[in-house]
C-alpha cells in the first residue's frame, strides 16, 4: 500500500509483540505524499480549466451571426452560459478540495506527531515503575 508503511514501533511495556507472537512490534506509520499528490491533481485538473471558458467563447464567435430565426442557435448563448457556470464551479471545488487535502496532511502529521510524543518517557522516570 502506497502512503502507508510498517515500521518497528517504539517498545511496548509489555514486551515486544508481533505477528504470531514473535518478534519487533509492527506501527502503522501515515505519509502525508497521498495527501499531497491528490491536491496538486486537483489544482492541475483547476489548471487545465482555466483556458476554457475563453476557448468556448472563440469558438462561438460569429455562429449566431446571420442565423435568422433559427431557434437552436438563439438557445447556444444559454447553453454556452450553462457551461461557463459549470466550469467556473468545477474550478471552485477543485481548489476547495486542494486547500482541505493540504489540511488533512497536516492535521495527520500533527496527529502523528503527538500519538509519538506521547511515548516519550517522562524526564527524570525512565525505568521507574
Amino acid at each position: 500500500m502506497r502512503g502507508v508503511a510498517g515500521v518497528q514501533g517504539l517498545s511496548d511495556p509489555a514486551g515486544p509483540v508481533g505477528p504470531a507472537g514473535g518478534g519487533g512490534r509492527e506501527q502503522l506509520r501515515h505519509s502525508d505524499g497521498p495527501w499531497l499528490r491528490a491536491a496538486g491533481g486537483a489544482e492541475a485538473l483547476r489548471t487545465h480549466l482555466g483556458p476554457v471558458p475563453s476557448e468556448l467563447a472563440l469558438a462561438h464567435q460569429g455562429l449566431t451571426a446571420g442565423a435568422g430565426d433559427l431557434s437552436a442557435l438563439a438557445e447556444l448563448g444559454t447553453v454556452r452560459t450553462s457551461w461557463e457556470r459549470r466550469i467556473e464551479a468545477a474550478q471552485g471545488e477543485c481548489a476547495s478540495l486542494a486547500g482541505k487535502l493540504r489540511a488533512v496532511a497536516r492535521i495527520q502529521g500533527a496527529t502523528n506527531e503527538a500519538v509519538r510524543s506521547s511515548f516519550a518517557p517522562a524526564p527524570g522516570k525512565a525505568g521507574a515503575q
